[in-house]
């Protein structure tokens, strides 16, 4: 995400830190550069000529032209601005002790917004509570059926009622969830292409009457303007608590990111960083301010790590590489749970000095989908024991993994290739680290990036 103003944004930055001294006019033309690559970026024009006010103020002071380090000192300046532009983190949601706690969902028609219901219902699962989702929407067509399906993935209750208004049906949900259960109750309202008086009147009546603990506005991170501008209009005319980004993986320019606090004042939950159901995660100004600029998210990475690997499955893993005894089996468990962390593109532009440095590598998650059904198609044994794996033995496995004997071949020499490396580096964790081992000691092999 947002690889055209990360880009942009670290050629200007570049410049800054490769100078031994800054004069205020160098500054200032720098800045100029920050200031296209933000507007480039669509981020609102009158947050961006404040964003660059604020900058320039604090650069052209006697702190950054006579430091040690000024290009590192204006770099910091840039990144505390930009947290500072998209507010402290606000992720928290104020669940009712002993009742229910109402989230309204709100947005444009195709802003992601029953999908986002169904991300933030899984969400809730996690924390221990037990959601019901409202099908309030009854303008889109098959919007029910949409809702009813993730339900169903989710194992998650839906509630509707046929030819009911949509303030009934919202009523109707939180007195079923009353009386069975339900700590949660979140509505998934209409949209319309547009912002139109009927619409907001709908949402209106059902807030109103309702009185929702949270209502959030859905909105797609892709639109850019758009985006900022619904999110403004909504908020005059309903009022909302907080903004919930879709698609923000999509976004390679950022601009509702780094606009709607600024616009709105209200801040940023969650952003939803793929159709999975599980990808929904919250936002922190810091964390992004830090990806922006090229800097990685350790604590993001860190974190998805954390859930999708297992600690006592690491430990073990650890044992086989002293050992020497990895097998092709170790190698499919940690393949399975790198894949649970999201899309290698996006876990690899997490680590530091890495995001700029991806741009015409394509990484094929296909050839992860390949190696999976090449070890797959393999037995037990000849998973432990590779070396048994014979000329026929190739042609069976190929053939059960709709592959070829070539990729099997290849994928059976890189893992003796790593296997050496691994021997030559065990015990010394901070060799596997120079060499680029991923959490767990699985390097990624060279037929994982074309």
């Amino acid at each position: 995400m947002f690889e055209s103003i990360t880009n942009s944004l670290e050629a200007v930055l570049g410049k800054f830190r490769g100078k031994g001294r800054l004069t205020e006019g160098n500054i200032k033309d720098g800045l100029h550069e920050v200031r296209l690559a933000l507007l480039e970026a669509d981020v609102n024009y009158k947050v961006v000529k404040n964003f660059i006010k604020q900058v320039t103020e604090r650069s052209v002071g006697e702190e950054v032209i006579k430091s040690v380090a000024p290009g590192q000192q204006v770099v910091k300046i840039v990144h505390d601005e930009l947290i500072k532009l998209m507010g402290e983190s606000d992720t928290s949601i104020p669940f009712k002790e002993g009742g229910q706690t109402v989230v309204m969902l709100v947005g444009l028609q195709g802003s992601g917004k029953t999908t986002t219901a169904g991300k933030l219902a899984r969400l809730m699962l996690s924390k221990g509570k037990k959601p019901l989702l409202a099908a309030a929407d009854i303008q889109r067509p098959a919007a029910v059926e949409q809702l009813k399906t993730l339900g169903r993935q989710l194992d998650i209750q839906v509630y509707f009622e046929k030819d009911l208004p949509p303030t009934k049906i919202c009523s109707e949900a939180i007195k079923y969830a009353k009386e069975n259960g339900h700590d949660v109750v979140i509505l998934d309202t209409a949209g319309r292409l547009h912002i139109d008086n009927e619409l907001m009147l709908e949402l209106r009546e059902i807030k109103d009457t309702l009185t929702p603990d949270q209502i959030y506005f859905v909105c797609d991170a892709m639109t850019g303007q758009d985006a900022v501008n619904s999110a403004r209009e909504f908020d005059e005319q309903l009022g909302f608590d907080g903004v919930i980004l879709s698609k923000l993986d999509g976004d390679t320019r950022g601009g509702a990111a780094l606009s709607i606090r600024a616009v709105t004042g209200k801040p940023i939950k969650f952003v939803g960083i793929g159709e999975k159901l599980d990808r929904l995660e919250e936002f922190h100004p810091d964390r992004m301010a830090s990806r922006i600029l090229g800097m990685g998210d350790v604590v993001s990475l860190v974190e998805r790590a954390q859930q999708a690997i297992d600690f006592e499955e690491a430990q073990n893993l650890s044992r086989k590489i002293q050992s020497d005894t990895l097998s092709l089996e170790d190698f499919l468990m940690q393949l399975q749970q790198i894949k649970k962390m999201g899309p290698i593109k996006e876990i690899m532009g997490m680590i530091p000095g890495l995001g700029n440095k991806m741009d015409g590598l394509n990484f094929d998650e296909k050839q992860l989908e390949k190696v999976e059904a090449i070890i797959k198609s393999m037995t037990i044994q000849e998973r432990l024991i590779p070396d048994m794996i014979n000329g026929s033995r190739r042609q069976r496995v190929a053939k059960g993994s709709g592959t070829t004997v070539q990729d099997v071949n290849q994928l059976l020499k890189q893992f003796k290739s790593m296997k050496k490396l691994m021997k030559h580096f065990k015990g010394n964790e901070k060799g596997l680290k120079k060499k680029g081992m991923f959490p767990g000691g699985m390097p990624f092999g060279k037929g994982m990036i074309r």
